[in-house]
């Protein structure tokens, strides 16, 4: 079927069954897509050549060629066509070797009519360029592997296959899994992080999939777990590495099977989720140490994304340091400060062990610790860089050090409060009474959380 005048969407079956291809059609043309069938490989080339398509729908074995070669093609020659591949069913390895080779999503034999309509709705609102979607989450920056990242990034975001991210602690990994989301065909769909290493091992799969009135002690209404609050958007699997054994073999079904059970229910409820995961350790070492569970591995690792650490990116770091000054002094109602140059060569020579995310913290204190519009290098208070090879000397901490330094922070916090409740909460006047400024006094409310 192909109606040229129409100003429906166009999608290319490619399979060498007649029954399947006019099932495809029937379901697609329903769909209002037009549709266009071929059933080998060469024919499906010099149709691309032809005609413009939306979408590409492709069986795995064809006369002349497999769906793998069909996708590598398109991905060279129109990047902008999203493609599904119909493999057999169960064949999980031929349908992941698909998805690294930039396939869009598969469905499997025999083709499930609400997944394939599925599929192609989402296929069908992905925009021809991704630059139409943006990110309210943006990665700064314009270095050379930051360049190369964002590039990344665009790449998955048109395709539903799990994505892992492996980087530093601090170097962004959330914000590259938030970015993947945000510019995808799930955008306005949940967007649910987990970290794995938070959660109590004895609650894990409460909070996974959710539990039923009276499942077990405590379990007083029925709760939703976490998988079901994502369903139809994105769940981001931070530190994946710190699940237990015992729910790496759950949550790897739940993944293949697209569906979970509740705790204490016995009927399975469908879920439909892009998996993100991320972790700082490495994967492929806690596999070959028996602590992670291979097959997991594999379904959730189709695609490595790689975060370069700042010291990577050192041209980032004093624009990022911009970004994040504006940021705190928009967040505290401050002038804006800057850096100085000596200041500026400061954090370009060092090392940020803790990636982005220290870099935020020695900003932050310096704003809180200045009395200058102009942040020197003092304020930064940048840690002194330590040999490795020399054994450092690590002082005991006792209980007096511990509880005397308890006793510090209650004094200050007790001093605050009476200075703010002798100027009537006037912070200008109490920092004055207190012989600090404003901004110290404001950082430190802050820290104490004083309401």
């Amino acid at each position: 079927m192909n109606t040229d005048t129409s100003t429906n969407k166009k999608a290319l079956i490619i399979d060498d069954e007649p029954d399947l291809c006019e099932l495809a059609e029937i379901t697609l043309s329903r769909m209002n897509i037009d549709t266009f069938s071929v059933h080998d490989v060469s024919s499906a080339k010099n149709s691309l050549k032809e005609q413009h398509f939306d979408l590409c729908l492709t069986d795995m074995n064809l006369p002349d060629g497999n769906g793998i070669e069909i996708v590598e093609y398109i991905q060279q020659k129109y990047p902008h066509i999203p493609v599904a591949v119909i493999t057999a069913y169960g064949n999980m390895e031929t349908a992941i070797q698909a998805l690294k080779s930039g396939a869009f999503d598969f469905v499997s034999k025999p083709v499930d009519l609400q997944d394939l309509r599925k599929l192609v709705s989402s296929a069908i609102s992905l925009p021809e360029n991704i630059s139409q979607k943006s990110s309210s989450r943006k990665l700064l920056g314009e270095s050379a592997a930051t360049q190369t990242l964002r590039k990344q990034i665009s790449k998955l975001a048109r395709s539903q296959a799990p994505v892992f991210i492996q980087g530093e602690s601090g170097s962004g990994k959330e914000l590259a899994a938030h970015s993947i989301h945000d510019q995808g065909m799930r955008s306005d769909q949940p967007f649910i992080a987990i970290n794995c290493g938070a959660i109590p091992a004895e609650l894990m799969e409460s909070e996974f999939f959710g539990h039923k009135k009276g499942s077990f002690t405590g379990a007083s209404t029925d709760k939703q777990g976490l998988f079901k609050a994502a369903d139809k958007g994105t769940l981001f699997l931070d530190e994946v590495a710190d699940l237990p054994l015992s729910m790496q073999v759950k949550l790897l079904r739940a993944i293949q099977e697209k569906t979970i059970r509740p705790v204490g229910s016995n009927q399975e409820e469908p879920v439909d989720i892009r998996v993100l995961s991320a972790s700082h350790k490495n994967l492929s070492e806690l596999v070959n140490s028996g602590k992670f569970r291979e097959d997991l591995f594999y379904r959730i690792n189709v695609i490595e994304l790689n975060i370069p650490s700042l010291r990577e990116r050192q041209e980032d770091i004093i624009p990022l340091a911009e970004h994040l000054l504006k940021r705190f002094s928009d967040k505290q109602h401050e002038s804006l400060l800057a850096l100085s140059d000596e200041a500026s060569n400061h954090l370009n020579n060092y090392h940020f062990p803790g990636n982005i995310r220290e870099l935020e913290n020695i900003l932050e204190r310096a704003i809180a610790l200045t009395d200058s519009e102009i942040i020197e290098p003092e304020d930064l208070q940048l840690p002194k860089h330590r040999e490795q090879t020399q054994p450092q000397k690590v002082e005991k901490i006792t209980d007096t050090d511990v509880d005397t330094d308890l006793k510090l922070h209650a004094r200050e916090h007790e001093s605050i409060i009476k200075a703010l409740d002798q100027t009537r909460w006037n912070k200008t006047a109490a920092a004055k009474l207190l012989g600090i400024s404003l901004r110290q006094l404001r950082y430190r409310i802050n820290k104490y959380n004083i309401k």
